[in-house]
């Protein structure tokens, strides 16, 4: 019996002779930095801060007024559940769930703003 060994078979990586594609119009003139590129480049990044400094105005606000509620009522931050005082509820309890709500807001309106932008960029693509 000649058993011949199996076929050695070559494994290489993806075709890298395959063409891009070029770039879209608009997307290569915010690579470029042209003055169209900077407008909606700055639209984007005006959107992104502008939320990021909601949500942060939310978080000072609101962590920020506890201490302040607890310091012009002290019978409040006196006062126990379970053993434990309020304060420490509030702050070392019920601030999480409210941290990650919070945070949860954020990325979803972070990720629908870029998602806005993606279509406004297309959008304008397509038009020309």
């Amino acid at each position: 019996m000649d058993e011949q060994p199996p076929q050695r078979v070559r494994v290489t990586g993806p075709d890298r002779r395959t063409a891009r594609r070029p770039p879209l119009p608009r997307t290569r003139e915010i690579d470029a930095a042209s003055p169209v590129g900077e407008i909606y480049l700055g639209s984007l990044l005006r959107e992104q801060l502008r939320l990021a400094v909601l949500v942060l105005a939310i978080l000072f606000g609101v962590l920020g007024s506890v201490p302040l509620l607890f310091h012009l009522w002290p019978d409040l931050a006196a006062h126990r559940t379970l053993g434990v005082p309020v304060a420490w509820w509030v702050l070392g309890v019920l601030a999480y769930p409210f941290l990650l709500a919070l945070g949860w807001f954020y990325v979803r309106r972070a990720e629908r703003n870029e998602a806005d932008f993606a279509a406004l960029v297309s959008a304008s693509t397509e038009e020309l």
